[in-house]
């Protein structure tokens, strides 16, 4: 059945036709429109007053249609999230959801676009453009990449070596890949011949292909042409328009050079002869729905754009167009509007005459739940009593649902769950109870029901929510190759020592073309390292490169250094097997295998997990259901899902009947870290309980005996957790988050837990010791680097502080409906400096929260932070932890000289955490007066702008500071002498020796067989152009470890980058040789063309004998030489059968027992 509402007289159908309908009360409009669209044959447009309501009645619109509707029903035509004559350009991700809407819209029959006036006023190009600069795609297509290339920049896609953004294309061989724009996915096309054999989506993160398509539409990358014909247009109309602009202006340059400038946006008008308006766009018959305030809306607009234009006017290297080339005038809109059916949408009651009349809507009485009252629900169950009709009550999530659940069982309310808006249609309960996303409640007299929310319940909202889907990566690497190399680099070999990177050359040695890594030495000296023998380079760290030593070639020095390093780490590395074999020793609880309720558990998580994320779940899972304790570190960027894996490590434990404590460094995180767990834990019998300052003593007192008498399953609390007065009945597990914040005291006391009690840490910039300790594999680490998707990394300026920047960046987020955390360390002044903004920005709302506060107005100042009352929140570093505000998309950080690598990164953290491009600017003084520390680790967090890149960040941190806190201060110096790479990889493999027994040979440390068979293995260059990348991958194909891994690459690459030439396929079955070589213990294989020699290490596995009765029956073929080397000879007349003659021969030497 479906609800009408609608006036008896109709809905207007003609051009000029409009009515004003009265009594649309705040909350009532998506259920006006949700009817609306039930009745309509045709489109519609909904314009509101600003970018928020817009996507408020979106999401409120999916709970009416119960999440059923087409996504191609609700249209959202986003606005740009700049301000006018902005000097920055959208993001990708925002024009092609517009480029989209604009291809859809002319073909729509059904459905609704909402967008924000705002966004209405902004003059668009002409209709014909999309079409006329669309490329399509479909397999059996003839296809001519040279001329496909040329099309493809002529509308504005950037050749790049790997497509990761909307707007890049690349071409590797005979595959073509491509990002379009209003596609939600990358697209890889791949050929035969020139012939089009295949078209398939793929995961920009892993580059691996996923599903296939028939046919494909590529738009254009940008709302205005860039064909070369249409950039010289531009600069004809530049010079008209701007007769005294500056000649040598970077803009017009840039466009000659065909180089996009940013704000370019604000010069399209002279890319076209005309530009067009979204009313163009419109299908014919489309109602449009208007605010009361419409004319007042875009008077104020228009102030705005105004005054922008009079600030940036006068520049003559920027000069700018006149605002009403860009935008519609008011006169404009309303002559446009009267080309269709209109109905205004107003709150109040007015007074009725022909097409004006009230709906039957009203708004709730006060409801709300007074916890002071003897009865907290009285005034909602009056209510209630009182009305003759239904009522829906929503809670915002499943937990908060729970919340009320508690809240009318103990005041005896009686309520019928239900699941949705039709499942409260259709069963005729008088009061149920639901989940959904409304913001306001209203009253619908003539068909009797009302809806509440918590809006009026509580007197605020309780959840932001719009967030985002999956992605993947693979964690061993960002260990493996932490930072890039670059030209000048210093690395460290292994037999050599410190030199300087300079590149990778092809050299022919020989007949023989191989690639080789060029290093350079004191006097100039050059080492040619061949790729198959990475693994004895790793990039030098330990402390600021420009202080790292550089070695003469064949010297003693290094090997003096090197063999002084490798005593002190035998001894270490003793110490931590000591601690690691105490830990192992020691018996802890062993948890059940959770089973199916685990598994159901895991489905109530709304987002898709990413890669990283389940091989920690997992980790963790495994550790708790073994005897050891547990010692894991879960070491992920802000943001990235740390929590999720706590929550099923804390399910694990509950379901195992243990206790849960959960530590958090400060009173607000305690908070939100409850409130999620409440709500995680909604649909189980799990009883989560909170032991903060916000509470008062006496819930504190009766929180305490239920965690003394195990009714308390999870425990949230700041350090009071630990202390002596809390006594657990069962406690299983302990989760640590945001361990960097804990002292050296509260440290010690979870020592105390270690011993039997599983532990969990959560941190996203570890600090360099537990770093440390987790590489050395005294504790578990697990590394969570793979944003979610939709998450963009967060664009950092470090600036001097001056008003105008400071003015320009809060009004960026302000108008796009966003908030800004501005940090200001000084608590003194902190009210001055709020004052100031509050001056500067009137149209703000500016808040204030420090440490200093008490308790409750803290409380009070971040929930109205949350609930958006401000926009602008005035802090000290109290923000640091944890508080997740999506709607954050800005923070000033005033005096970001004076805070540390750590630090920044986590504060930079807070924002970008919805799909929204989010800025961080960090606000120094002059320049000249920075030490060179802070100069340093400015530079570091504007260098570590990927997401996920808090690890990088404390590797980072351990070069500015050096890196000797592994075990105490005395390894600092041989660190600093060998690099902090190589140390801890030679750490590894010493612990490893003396796991199994053996003893560290302190000369070769590392036992790696070198082979040169004489045979090209290389990737050739015109198979991957890209230096980096080949380097990248002849790193992981030497460090592979097993034929699994190195299947793992060959697939990888066949992917990316097409079949796999002869040269490669040689790398690869060396590599193989490689591994059968190093598990007998041989060090060297050398192959010409008729003959070889094998030599064999002095720990060697092969039996003497297996060698003796090779040579005794093939005397002709093969020879000892010296007690170390076997000499053989070749039948081989091609490169396959000389891999195959020598793998049969390793294999002749593989001990029985070991194979």
């Amino acid at each position: 059945m479906s609800h009408v509402i609608l006036p008896k007289s109709g809905l207007p159908t003609k051009a000029d036709d409009n009515r004003i309908w009265g009594g649309v009360k705040h909350g009532a409009t998506p259920y006006l429109i949700h009817s609306l669209l039930n009745e309509l044959d045709s489109f519609c447009l909904l314009i509101t007053k600003d970018t928020q309501q817009a996507y408020s009645i979106e999401s409120s619109l999916k709970f009416f249609s119960d999440n059923n509707i087409e996504s191609d029903q609700i249209l959202v035509f986003p606005d740009w999230e700049t301000l006018p004559y902005d000097s920055f350009s959208p993001h990708e991700d925002i024009i092609s959801q517009r480029l989209d809407t604009l291809n859809r819209l002319p073909h729509v029959k059904k459905g609704i676009l909402i967008l924000p006036i705002s966004t209405l006023l902004h003059r668009l190009p002409p209709t014909s453009f999309i079409q006329g600069n669309s490329l399509s795609l479909k397999i059996g297509q003839t296809f001519d990449a040279q001329g496909y290339k040329k099309s493809l920049e002529s509308v504005g896609y950037r050749n790049v070596d790997t497509v990761y953004e909307h707007g890049e294309y690349t071409q590797r061989g005979a595959i073509f890949d491509i990002f379009p724009m209003g596609s939600l996915h990358p697209i890889r096309v791949e050929l035969f011949d020139d012939e089009i054999e295949s078209l398939r989506t793929f995961d920009p993160e892993t580059q691996r292909s996923k599903e296939k398509l028939e046919s494909l539409k590529i738009l254009p990358a940008y709302e205005f042409p860039w064909d070369t014909q249409s950039r010289m247009t531009f600069r004809n109309q530049w010079l008209e328009q701007f007769p005294n602009a500056a000649a040598n202006s970077t803009l017009i340059r840039d466009i000659k050079e065909g180089i996009k400038p940013h704000g370019i946006e604000y010069y399209s008008p002279l890319f076209f002869n005309e530009m067009s308006s979204l009313f163009d766009y419109l299908p014919e018959s489309t109602l449009v729905l208007t605010p009361p305030d419409t004319p007042d809306l875009i008077d104020t607009l228009w102030q705005d754009i105004n005054h922008r234009y009079e600030e940036h006017r006068y520049d003559l290297q920027r000069p700018i167009l006149p605002p009403r080339n860009l935008f519609l005038k008011t006169d404009e809109i309303f002559s446009s509007l009267k080309s269709f059916p209109r109905i205004t949408l107003d709150p109040n009651t007015i007074e009725l005459s022909a097409g004006r009349e009230n709906l039957a809507l009203d708004v709730l009485q006060d409801i709300s739940i007074d916890d002071r009252a003897t009865d907290p629900v009285s005034k909602l169950k009056t209510n209630l009593d009182g009305f003759e009709g239904r009522t829906l009550i929503l809670a915002e999530s499943a937990g908060r649902r729970e919340v009320l659940v508690d809240l009318f069982k103990q005041y005896s309310l009686k309520y019928q769950q239900v699941t949705n808006w039709s499942s409260f249609l259709a069963k005729d309960h008088e009061v149920s109870l639901a989940v959904g996303g409304l913001s306001h409640g209203f009253v619908s007299t003539t068909e009797a029901f009302q809806i509440i929310t918590e809006t009026e319940l509580f007197g605020q909202r309780v959840i932001q929510s719009r967030r985002r889907k999956k992605a993947t990566d693979n964690a061993e690497l960002v260990v493996k190759n932490l930072t890039e190399l670059r030209i000048g680099s210093p690395v460290v070999h292994i037999d050599n020592g410190v030199g300087r990177y300079r590149g990778l050359e092809t050299l022919q040695v020989g007949d023989q073309v191989d690639e080789f890594l060029t290093l350079e030495y004191a006097n100039e000296a050059k080492l040619y390292v061949p790729v198959a023998s990475l693994h004895l380079i790793s990039r030098y760290s330990g402390t600021d490169e420009s202080l790292a030593p550089l070695h003469k070639l064949g010297t003693e020095k290094w090997s003096v250094a090197k063999q002084k390093a490798m005593e002190k780490i035998r001894d270490t590395a003793a110490e931590l097997l000591e601690v690691y074999a105490t830990r192992e020793a020691q018996k802890g609880y062993q948890h059940e295998n959770p089973g199916e309720a685990y598994r159901s558990f895991c489905a109530g998580f709304p987002f898709e997990e990413t890669p990283d994320q389940i091989n920690a779940i997992n980790a963790v899972k495994q550790d708790m259901t073994r005897e050891q304790p547990m010692d894991r570190l879960i070491c992920g960027d802000v943001g990235f899902g740390k929590t999720e894996v706590a929550m099923r490590a804390a399910f694990i434990a509950t379901h195992s009947g243990k206790q849960v404590a959960i530590l958090v460094p400060t009173t607000l995180l305690a908070q939100q870290h409850y409130e999620s767990f409440q709500d995680r834990f909604a649909d189980t019998a799990i009883k989560v309980e909170v032991l903060s300052r916000f509470n008062s003593t006496k819930a504190q007192a009766q929180t305490l005996k239920n965690i003394a008498e195990g009714k308390a399953d999870i425990i949230v609390g700041t350090h009071k957790l630990i202390q002596q007065d809390v006594k657990y009945k069962d406690l299983g597990l302990l989760i640590i988050d945001e361990e960097h914040r804990f002292g050296v005291q509260q440290k010690e006391k979870i020592k105390a837990f270690r011993a039997n009690v599983d532990i969990l840490t959560m941190t996203a910039t570890p600090i360099p010791r537990t770093l440390n300790m987790a590489m050395g594999g005294i504790r578990d680490l697990s590394i969570i680097a793979t944003p979610p998707a939709k998450r963009l990394s967060v664009k950092t300026f470090v600036r001097e502080r001056e008003d105008a920047l400071i003015k320009e960046s809060l009004l960026r987020e302000i108008l796009r409906g966003g908030q800004v955390y501005y940090l200001f360390n000084d608590v003194k002044n902190i009210e001055k400096e709020a004052e100031y903004l509050q001056k500067l920005v009137p149209e703000a709302r500016v808040g204030v929260a420090h440490g200093q506060m008490r308790e409750r107005e803290l409380e009070q100042a971040m929930t109205d932070f949350y609930h958006m009352r401000f926009n602008i929140l005035v802090c000290s570093t109290i923000i640091e932890t944890g508080i997740d505000i999506p709607n954050a998309n800005t923070i000033i950080i005033d005096r970001a000289d004076k805070f540390g690598l750590a630090q920044l990164h986590q504060l930079r953290g807070r924002v970008g955490r919805s799909h929204h491009q989010a800025y961080a600017y960090l606000l120094t003084p002059e320049s000249k007066k920075l030490s060179s520390d802070a100069d340093k680790r400015l530079e570091a967090i504007v260098a570590s702008q990927a997401l996920g890149a808090g690890f990088m960040l404390a590797t980072h941190d351990l070069e500015i500071r050096g890196a000797g806190e592994l075990l105490g201060s005395e390894q600092s110096g041989q660190i600093q002498n060998i690099g902090f790479t190589l140390y801890m990889e030679l750490l590894e493999e010493a612990v490893k020796s003396l796991q199994d027994g053996k003893e560290i040979n302190l000369e070769s440390p590392f036992e790696v067989t070198e082979i040169n068979l004489r045979i090209p293995a290389i990737i050739p260059e015109d198979y991957l152009p890209d230096v980096h990348m080949r380097l990248v991958l002849y790193k992981r194909i030497s460090s592979a470890k097993s034929k699994e891994a190195l299947k793992d690459i060959q697939i990888e690459m066949i992917d990316r980058f097409g079949m796999l030439t002869d040269p490669i396929k040689n790398l690869m079955r060396q590599t193989e040789l490689k591994f059968k070589a190093e598990k007998i213990g041989i060090s060297k294989i050398d192959a010409g063309p008729s003959s070889g020699r094998i030599e064999f290490s002095s720990n060697t596995s092969v039996d003497p004998m297996s060698i003796v009765q090779l040579v005794q029956k093939h005397p002709e073929r093969y020879r000892l030489e010296g007690a170390t080397k076997l000499k053989f000879e070749l039948k081989a007349s091609n490169t396959d059968s000389k891999l195959a003659e020598i793998d049969a021969l390793l294999d002749s030497l593989i001990p029985k027992k070991t194979n």
